[in-house]
């Protein structure tokens, strides 16, 4: 896509709300992510997303550098650059404010009620993700099957998840999905 203003407009106001939205972190807005870069904007299709994600999920860094991928895909280097400082800039900002408020009132009964509400929260939006992402990615039952046992030994053992992201990449490398 071409890096025009409106794009960029587009990409800034999508991000920063997101920004404000991702409790649990950056993976937690995967789902709005994937609903308005696929369904509402019509930037990508649904492979396009998965496969940016999983880009970012293998890339070093931080997993939220899928925002700059989606960036970038839409509107090039100025696009990625906009959509990272959208996502990262209003949150880190929150989370510094926050930050010394959550200190002085770390005995507060009020703030240990909300803490504990929001771990509920921040795993259902996370699980939220990881559903949205296979739905994506499971484009038949090969990739179906491969997902559900690449969850399952990633939930039930301790197998590192490069090792099930390898797996994975050699199952796609010899033409299974």
């Amino acid at each position: 896509m071409k890096a025009g203003t409106g794009t960029l407009d587009a990409l800034m106001t999508q991000f920063l709300l997101l920004s404000l939205l991702a409790v649990g972190g950056g993976n937690a807005a995967i789902p709005e992510m994937h609903r308005q870069a696929v369904d509402v904007l019509g930037w990508m299709t649904d492979r396009q997303f998965a496969d940016l994600f999983a880009i970012a999920q293998v890339a070093p860094g931080p997993n939220i550098i899928v925002v700059t991928l989606i960036g970038f895909h839409v509107a090039g280097v100025a696009g990625g650059v906009v959509a990272t400082l959208a996502m990262c800039g209003p949150s880190c900002l929150l989370a510094f404010g926050m930050g010394h408020i959550w200190e002085r009132f770390r005995y507060a009964r009020w703030r240990v009620l909300i803490q504990a509400g929001l771990v509920p929260v921040s795993v259902g939006l996370i699980a939220a993700s990881a559903l949205i992402l296979a739905q994506a990615a499971d484009v038949n039952w090969v990739a179906f099957a491969l997902t559900m046992v690449m969850a399952a030994v990633g939930y039930f053992t301790r197998v590192h998840p490069l090792w099930i992201f390898a797996l994975a990449a050699f199952a796609g490398y010899v033409g299974l999905v």
